[in-house]
């Protein structure tokens, strides 16, 4: 005679779910620890400037001001207008590349397609600074130095080896039944790959483009190496257009960094679910 397994009660279900408080409480601090620039520069970015330098400093902004803010809208427009520019533009260039590379190493079986994905994951180590001061002196014979589609090119180079390995790493789990099944109707492999592969990508994708516009809108070392004469300069150039040989004007400093923050919290947010599962996809395989 077997005996009936025993249900948990509705008691010992609590507890079980019930989180320890000192759990809690240590990741409450800890969130707060890092989340602790983040308020002080919003705090700074409304103090007036005769209080950036009070012993004691302000915690909070006692007789906040909107001058910080009245600077970004008046002058640093165009700037934040030019990283989109570059921030969309390496997006496309980086999905365009990447997408087609995974889809050949992943399911078209090219010869040294291993010795490919080592060298790409090579490249994701060297140092930005070695690359642009490589990117300086070709730019420099071919006269693409202080252009905004120069500096789209120098931030692909970053997205699209991460871009190439993920899109590897999903499309090598895609069910070869709908492979075959588009052979079967007479599809290419040109037409097996917009009709089929990349559709199904979306999750891998969305991840791909969001790395790239974050990589370039928050990149520095490309734009002040490559385009610091522009007529054109990235927001994160043009925050030191503030910076002075004597005066430092740190809450319009603070309020383009809060401004420019914007976009990419906002990109974070909404695509968070696409983003966890492009990242996880092709991780476990049937």
């Amino acid at each position: 005679m077997t005996s009936r397994p025993t249900l948990p009660t509705r008691s010992t279900a609590r507890r079980t779910a019930r989180k320890p408080a000192w759990k809690t409480a240590l990741g409450v601090f800890f969130t707060l620890v890092m989340l602790f620039p983040v308020y002080w520069m919003v705090n700074v970015s409304f103090t007036q400037t005769r209080d950036l330098r009070a012993d004691p400093p302000h915690w909070f902004p006692w007789d906040p001001t909107f001058e910080g803010y009245q600077a970004v809208f008046a002058q640093q427009l165009p700037a934040l207008g030019t990283s989109l520019l570059i921030g969309l533009g390496c997006v496309a260039l980086t999905v365009a590349i990447s997408a087609p590379a995974g889809y050949a190493l992943a399911l078209l079986h090219l010869r040294g397609g291993r010795t490919l994905n080592f060298l790409l994951l090579v490249a994701q180590m060297i140092p930005a600074v070695v690359m642009a001061m490589g990117f300086y002196a070709v730019y420099n014979n071919l006269g693409l130095l202080n252009t905004v589609g120069g500096l789209i090119v120098a931030d692909s180079t970053v997205a699209v080896p991460f871009g190439v390995l993920l899109y590897t790493a999903f499309m090598s789990g895609i069910p070869r039944e709908l492979l075959q099944a588009a052979r079967v109707d007479g599809a290419g492999a040109w037409r097996t790959f917009r009709s089929i592969v990349l559709p199904v990508s979306r999750n891998s994708t969305l991840t791909v483009a969001l790395f790239a516009f974050l990589w370039a809108w928050s990149d520095f070392i490309f734009a002040s190496t490559l385009n610091r004469n522009g007529d054109l300069i990235p927001i994160t150039l043009s925050i030191y257009n503030y910076i002075g040989n004597n005066t430092t004007q740190w809450n319009a400093i603070m309020a383009t960094a809060v401004v420019a923050s914007v976009p990419a919290a906002i990109l974070l947010v909404v695509a968070q679910r696409y983003v966890a599962a492009g990242v996880t996809a092709g991780a476990v395989k049937d």
